[in-house]
């Protein structure tokens, strides 16, 4: 029944929604002293990650994250740091994975077709590396020994770097849940542009000729046409204030005209 439970699981995480925020092809570049770190000292990543995982709670904690049939027999609860430490060192394989379907599960994360190559590709040279290792020992031949040995050290190289790689996508989605990536900005900076201040009397203008003054009566003469004086304009004398001429019949009984 618990191994039914744990396929149900896995053909359930084939339908999750989300992706990881950065695929295994793209985790070097993403956080490259981190895939380092996690390739020198795996079992202490591994270590880190799962705690971060569990929110720092290690109350929380059971061996392999609940997805194996140990998990919750192993006397977690007395010392969950040492069970972890534990796990981490003996069973370092289970322990990425275990974090891996902890962050799947929890987010609804699903495993691109890419990464999913990666892995399987990596077990499958697990594999032949045990095979030819078998095959080496029943033969005896030294060269299917040599052969043997050269393929276990490529998976074992292949096995390093996409733990490692796996531990850097961990560690970099679990940054973007915790809020350390920052918010985007939304648009970019408006240009400066040219406007008016209010501690200027008069706005600048913007390539239109000032226009002249309105309000004058009606009738007004005309303004100064070429060559004529302005600073006689008006000619001297006129009086605008006994416009219209004294005498001028009045308006219609009944009418108030304005002028």
């Amino acid at each position: 029944m618990a191994s039914q439970a744990h396929l149900e699981k896995m053909q359930l995480r084939q339908n999750y929604r989300n992706v990881w925020h950065t695929n295994l092809m793209s985790t070097i570049q993403a956080d490259t002293p981190y895939c380092c770190f996690a390739l020198w000292c795996a079992p202490c990543v591994s270590y880190l990650l799962r705690k971060r995982a569990l929110y720092d709670d290690m109350s929380r904690y059971t061996c392999c994250a609940g997805y194996m049939p140990c998990s919750g027999r192993c006397g977690e609860s007395r010392c969950p740091e040492f069970c972890l430490c534990t796990e981490v060192f003996l069973c370092f394989g289970n322990s990425v994975a275990s974090t891996r379907f902890l962050l799947q599960d929890e987010f609804n994360i699903q495993t691109t077709q890419c990464d999913n190559c990666i892995i399987g590709f990596m077990l499958v040279l697990q594999q032949l590396a045990c095979i030819f290792s078998i095959i080496a020992m029943i033969v005896g031949s030294d060269e299917i020994s040599e052969a043997s040995q050269l393929l276990n050290c490529l998976a074992d190289f292949v096995y390093c770097t996409v733990c490692a790689c796996m531990q850097t996508q961990h560690k970099v989605e679990m940054d973007k849940r915790d809020g350390k990536f920052g918010p985007q900005p939304a648009m970019a900076v408006p240009p400066v542009q040219q406007m008016s201040r209010f501690d200027q009397s008069v706005p600048p203008s913007v390539g239109y000729p000032q226009q002249p003054a309105y309000g004058q009566p009606y009738g007004y003469p005309p303004p100064p046409t070429q060559g004529y004086p302005a600073q006689n304009y008006p000619p001297a004398g006129y009086p605008p204030q006994n416009y219209p001429p004294a005498g001028y019949p009045p308006p219609a009984s009944g009418y108030t005209r304005q002028w």
